[in-house]
């Protein structure tokens, strides 16, 4: 059985954390920190810290205060990775990152959850990146779960149908997760396209994104 002080050392070790800002001493350099996280994590893996850092292009012997948010971002994701941590988590990770470069991150996610041994926690505003890396999607808003799903059943089932006025109307309130009117048209948040296509025949049922999703259950009302 584990005491605390173990679960504690254990727990440092196998969660790798990526907060939207710089987190480390700004007068040290990548080289420097690399010999203080050596003593901190036992897991701790110096080639492939060195690896990362040139993956990413990041000087050695330049000071953390003299990076970018974007090499910040990026010098973080390399001290999560050298680690070895089973879980990582991470707050706007790629946030003001250039389109190749987050894209190039996201990958790495994805190799990096292929087994059972590794996942993933992310918060994001970008919500391409959840469509790509994500298994559950947890949408918040205003400190509120508003809904917590898979993410293939969002991308799968969920639809936006378009109508007239008289056809909402005519639409049971049972199947409307949200509406909203738009200049011409009613839009209606449905959890089953097909269903729905197959009931409302006159009406045009389309796939639904997780943009489209989230803004139908903020802006439409329910």
């Amino acid at each position: 059985m584990l005491g605390s002080s173990n679960i504690d050392e254990v727990s440092k070790d196998e969660i790798g954390v990526v907060f939207d800002g710089n987190n480390y001493p700004d007068e040290l350099n990548p080289k420097q920190l690399g010999k203080v996280f050596a003593n901190i994590y036992k897991t701790w893996d110096m080639n492939t810290y060195e690896k990362m850092l040139v993956k990413f292009q990041l000087p050695m012997n330049k000071k953390i205060k003299n990076f970018s948010k974007g090499m910040k971002m990026k010098y973080s994701i390399s001290v999560a990775f050298s680690h070895h941590s089973k879980l990582l988590v991470l707050d706007e990770a790629t946030s003001g990152l250039d389109p190749i470069v987050r894209d190039e991150i996201l990958d790495m996610l994805l190799d990096f959850i292929q087994d059972e041994e590794h996942s993933v926690l992310i918060s994001s505003h970008i919500t391409s990146d959840l469509e790509k890396v994500a298994d559950y999607i947890v949408f918040i808003h205003e400190g509120k779960i508003i809904f917590s799903k898979p993410k293939d059943e969002l991308l799968e089932k969920y639809g936006i149908m378009k109508c007239g006025a008289a056809q909402f109307d005519a639409l049971d309130k049972e199947d409307m997760i949200a509406y909203r009117k738009q200049d011409y048209e009613w839009q209606v948040l449905v959890a089953d396209r097909q269903k729905a296509e197959k009931k409302y025949p006159k009406a045009m049922v389309i796939p639904a994104n997780i943009d489209e999703i989230m803004l139908m259950y903020v802006k439409g009302a329910c």
